[in-house]
Formats: structure tokens, sequence, C-alpha cells
């Protein structure tokens, strides 16, 4: 009966120890799987973010939109204001070139017989013949403000020469006294098309701040 007793009971410690045994491979290989199931979903959301910020980063369009100015100075007064309109709006920037460039004598404007009092006088003599009429990548380009002397012009034969359609045209001109007055409608005009603005006049010697402040105040490129 002893014998009986003591195998008994040794069967049931063996029992137990088995199950004990078992529960604990159990919980480990739950454990163990749990954890690295956690750590390939950590992995994949990762790889996931990783690939969506890519995507949007080369997804992300840019406003795309360009400015050019154009500018004909005579005697350094516009093209000063012009290169400050192009550093302003972080344009590019043409310069009109005559093909015959103006002398001295030519700009005398209180000489009604020099080159510049002729064309101003006379419609039919402001075909000045340029060295480019057409800036590289023109169609490009989304806005144009075209700048020159107020006494003649000589930006006539540049309006005419391109097409401005879908493209939005601000004039400038530079002067010692005189206002823009009816220029930017005649350039208008002779362009035929493009949605033109009103213009601005600048004195000869306008400081770069002033000339900035236009810019911001034309809001290029919203």
């Amino acid at each position: 009966m002893k014998i009986k007793r003591i195998l008994s009971v040794a069967a049931t410690f063996v029992m137990a120890l088995g199950l004990f045994t078992g529960c604990g491979a159990a919980s480990t290989d739950t454990t163990t799987t749990t954890a690295n199931n956690n750590t390939t979903a950590v992995q994949d959301t990762v790889k996931s973010t990783a690939a969506s910020d890519s995507t949007t980063a080369q997804t992300t369009p840019s406003s795309g939109k360009k400015t050019l100015v154009v500018y004909y100075s005579a005697s350094g007064s516009t093209k000063a204001v012009a290169q400050n309109i192009a550093e302003s709006a972080d344009a590019d920037i043409f310069e009109i070139t005559p093909v015959n460039p103006y002398t001295s004598d030519d700009l005398n404007w209180t000489n009604n017989n020099s080159r510049v009092s002729k064309e101003h006088n006379d419609e039919s003599l402001r075909n000045v013949e340029l060295t480019k009429v057409t800036p590289d990548n023109w169609d490009s380009y989304d806005t144009v403000l075209i700048g020159y002397p107020i006494w003649w012009g000589i930006a006539d034969t540049f309006v005419k020469g391109n097409d401005f359609t879908g493209k939005t045209v601000i004039p400038f001109c530079t002067s010692t006294s005189s206002g823009l007055g009816d220029s930017g409608t005649r350039l208008q005009k002779l362009a035929g098309t493009g949605n033109w603005q009103a213009g601005q006049r600048f004195s000869s010697g306008a400081s770069a701040s002033e000339v900035s402040k236009w810019v911001k105040s034309l809001k290029l490129g919203n």
C-alpha cells in the first residue's frame, strides 16, 4: 500500500511539473510572438510614414509663376530702378538695346532736332530696330514689367514684336518731373494682348526702398 501511495504521489508530481512547464513555454511563446508582432507593426508604420513623406515631397507643386523685368535705359536711371525691381520681385531681367545706340546728342531732348525729340514728335520714327526683340523663354513668364524713360517710346518696338496673351503687364517709367501720362495705355493698344495694369512713375533718383515698397504692393506671385 505504501509503495502504491508513493508511486501515486510521484505520478501526480510529474504531471503537475509537466503542466507547469507547458504553461511556461506557452506563455513565453505568446510573449515572444506578441513582441515580434509589435516590432513588425512599428517597422511597417515607419516605412509607410517615410513613403508618404517622400511622395508628398515629390508631388507638392511650386507656384511656377515667373516674372520678367524688361527695360530700356538711356542715362542709367531706368536701369537702376529695373534692377531694384528685379531684386525685390526675384525676377529675371532683359535689357532693350537698339541696333544703333543713342549718343549723348541723340538724347538731348531740349533740342528739337535731336533723335529722341524727333521720335517723340513723330510716331513713325519710333520703330527702332532692336538687337533682340523677344527674350529667351518668353512663354514661361506670367508677369512682365516694362520700364522706359518717359520722354520717348523706344519700348514701342518691343511691345509690338511680342505676344502678351495670358500675361500680366505692368509699365513703369522714370522722369525728372513728368508723370506716366498715357504711355501705359498707348503701349497696351500697341500690344493688343495681355492683362495690362496701372503703371508707376519713378523719379530719376528713386531709392531702392521706394521701389521695393511698390513691388511689394503688387503682390506678385499671389
